[in-house]
């Protein structure tokens, strides 16, 4: 009924720059909070940054002046864009949206993951 489709990662050297992107369609009615998480090898699920529909942000404090993110409501699309990339955010990348659907049902939706590897 719904999907997260994200595309951006990527090989980047260290002080380099990534955009990630994640388009939400379906069945959809309503986008409430939108985020990306990342999960690195033998690490758990952790919340990178977050996004309320009316444009409120959150960053986890290792992310907090390097990551940016934002999203398009017309296009049910959140970003993030990432500067002064560091070897430690090298992780798969997952976006998340919390929304209602046509149907009325409200959950939350993840995206399949994207790979960032942030290396020499």
């Amino acid at each position: 009924q719904v999907q997260l489709v994200e595309s951006g990662g990527g090989l980047v050297q260290p002080g380099g720059s990534l955009r990630l992107s994640c388009a939400a369609s379906g069945n959809i009615f309503s986008i409430y909070a939108m985020g990306w998480y990342r999960q690195a090898p033998g690490k758990q699920r952790e919340l990178v940054a977050g996004i309320t529909s009316g444009g409120r942000t959150n960053y986890a404090d290792f992310v907090k002046g390097r990551f940016t993110i934002s999203r398009d409501n017309a296009k049910n699309t959140v970003y993030l864009q990432m500067n002064s990339l560091k070897p430690e955010d090298t992780a798969v990348y997952y976006c998340n949206a919390n929304l209602l659907l046509r149907t009325m049902a409200q959950g939350d939706y993840w995206g399949q993951g994207t790979q960032v590897t942030v290396s020499s």
